[in-house]
């Protein structure tokens, strides 16, 4: 299925594949992309046959970053994507990474070619990222006088030291996927990301997409928290899994003799 000529979804086997799909300007972003990145966050998210996320891109590269052209062309572009409503708690610039922190799917990004600016902070947001050595990164709005500002802040907090994290932004420097891997803004290296993703997402697939989704939203809620506070939250979630059908399949499953045909799985139920 298609939502958007720019931003192409399609699924197979519990498995959503989204394009970022301009590659004429090396899926630099524009409003349309940006739009059409919501859409394709808010279908997948209410497909709850869905039980993982590729997140890749069309042509040479993954992402140039936010097309500054198109801005020029229509300055209006800029109120559309910076200001935030007063009953939303993000703006559409940062929204279009932080939808797929907030999916209770995990998301991998496959990564080649330049992954620049916006495209490098929607890459930040995935659960999982798998770059060719080559590709080349860079947290770019420093060459624009700007600091990143589409949920960057959140997710280099949570990947890499703060001095790295300082040095990158304020140089905007250019680095390889391997200097990434080192920094751990890059989970994994590989010649071919997206069948490196799609072996990863359909292990995950096997999986119970409840505790999937739980695992997930457990990490959210405790990463870095407190030791007595990440100690409420596990037995809160686990107290929403245990009994569950799924729960009780995958019971089924892990007891079934050696050969035994696992019994399939029942779609996703909703964890928030």
């Amino acid at each position: 299925m298609s939502d958007h000529n720019k931003v192409l979804v399609e699924v197979q086997d519990h498995i959503a594949w989204v394009y970022l799909n301009r590659p004429e300007k090396l899926n630099g972003l524009d409003l349309d992309m940006f739009h059409g990145l919501v859409a394709a966050a808010k279908k997948i998210r209410k497909d709850r046959s869905v039980r993982a996320v590729i997140l890749a891109a069309k042509g040479e590269s993954f992402s140039a970053g936010l097309d500054f052209k198109a801005v020029s062309k229509n300055p209006s572009m800029i109120p559309k994507l910076f200001l935030k409503l007063p009953w939303t708690k993000m703006n559409l610039a940062q929204r279009i990474a932080h939808i797929w922190r907030d999916l209770p799917v995990p998301v991998i990004c496959a990564i080649h070619g330049n992954c620049f600016g916006g495209g490098m902070q929607i890459a930040l947001a995935a659960d999982y990222r798998i770059a060719t050595p080559d590709a080349n990164l860079c947290i770019m709005e420093m060459k624009w006088g700007l600091i990143p500002d589409m949920s960057g802040m959140v997710t280099l907090s949570r990947l890499t030291r703060v001095d790295i994290a300082q040095e990158l932004t304020m140089t905007g420097r250019q680095f390889s996927a391997e200097e990434g891997f080192s920094y751990g803004l890059i989970s994994k290296l590989a010649d071919d990301p997206q069948a490196e993703a799609l072996a990863l997402a359909q292990t995950i697939a096997t999986k119970s997409p409840d505790a999937i989704a739980a695992t997930k939203y457990l990490f959210k809620k405790t990463w870095k928290a407190d030791t007595w506070k990440a100690l409420r939250w596990e037995r809160w979630v686990q107290t929403r899994l245990l009994g569950r059908k799924n729960q009780q399949i995958a019971m089924k499953n892990g007891l079934a003799g050696k050969g035994a045909e696992p019994k399939p799985f029942r779609d996703r139920s909703s964890f928030k």
